[in-house]
């Protein structure tokens, strides 16, 4: 083995490790074990991973997709939720790329609450195969908590995939879609069998990209987010009455829309981001006068 490579895990190894662990993979907790070497490479190569990398692992499992990092990256950062896996991970990047074990650190945590300072190298690019049940707030959480994340790739279910890409007027456009357009260019990088996985999941898996961009406005993000929860809140109404609630009454949910240069009458799948963040904006400005 060249020094520089890692020994994959095929689906013997997968299932050798798991039954080493005594670990049956959970639905609560999203687990669907990579077992195919050439789709981890397919993820590594789509990613763009450099050298300069310093990679961020959510779920890592068995460690499938961190032996491919490995090779490729600076380094790889894992956040594990599950302790024993956590644990063992280390050992298996030992056993698999002796010459590159020392590029990994293992932080066991939630995700969800990981904080910049969690990281002993700020991580310039996410790639994971996300727990399909909180893939979409695991992903907004990262980019807002690390700025330092400039590119990405992660795995999630294909509709999930399709809405965090959506772009306005497309029928599965929404708060994902939206929010998500705030920090970065998201597209759909392609689809992933089922085959690839064990156990075997009863939905699709797709992959998605993102480019970090700078934000399309200075209002406050969080002002922006709220916005962007009424207008979806009620997705079938029209601004003027979905923004009510938020803006205090649809007269003046109208006022603030117009001031904005926003069509009351349109529903909120036709509003790019920018969109949102001059309605909030607006708020700011009518509500200062």
């Amino acid at each position: 083995m060249d020094d520089q490579q890692a020994t994959l895990l095929g689906p013997a190894d997968v299932r050798r490790l798991a039954e080493e662990l005594d670990i049956r993979p959970t639905k609560k907790l999203g687990q669907n074990f990579v077992h195919d070497p050439n789709t981890v490479r397919r993820i590594v190569t789509a990613a763009s991973v450099t050298a300069d990398d310093v990679v961020l692992e959510v779920g890592p499992g068995l460690g499938s997709l961190t032996l491919a990092l490995l090779p490729a990256a600076g380094a790889v950062t894992a956040v594990e939720i599950d302790p024993v896996l956590a644990a063992r991970l280390p050992r298996t990047a030992a056993e698999c790329a002796p010459a590159l074990a020392d590029r990994l650190t293992v932080i066991e945590a939630d995700a969800l609450r990981v904080r910049a300072e969690d990281f002993p190298a700020a991580p310039t690019a996410l790639v994971a195969n996300l727990p399909y049940n909180v893939a979409v707030p695991v992903v907004l959480h990262l980019l807002a908590e690390l700025p330092s994340l400039a590119h990405g790739l992660v795995m999630v279910q294909s509709e999930v995939a399709d809405r965090m890409a959506a772009k306005p007027g497309s029928r599965v456009y929404g708060v994902p879609s939206a929010k998500a357009a705030w920090y970065a260019d998201v597209r759909r990088a392609g689809p992933v069998p089922r085959k690839v996985f064990w156990p075997v999941p009863n939905v699709d898996s797709g992959l998605v990209s993102f480019q970090r961009i700078e934000p399309p406005s200075t209002a406050p993000r969080q002002d922006v987010f709220r916005v962007v929860d009424a207008a979806f809140a009620q997705r079938r109404k029209t601004l003027r009455a979905a923004l009510s609630g938020w803006a205090g009454s649809a007269a003046r949910a109208e006022e603030v829309l117009r001031a904005a240069g926003v069509d009351p009458t349109v529903r909120g799948e036709q509003l790019e981001i920018g969109d949102f963040a001059r309605i909030a904006q607006a708020a700011t400005t009518e509500s200062g006068r």
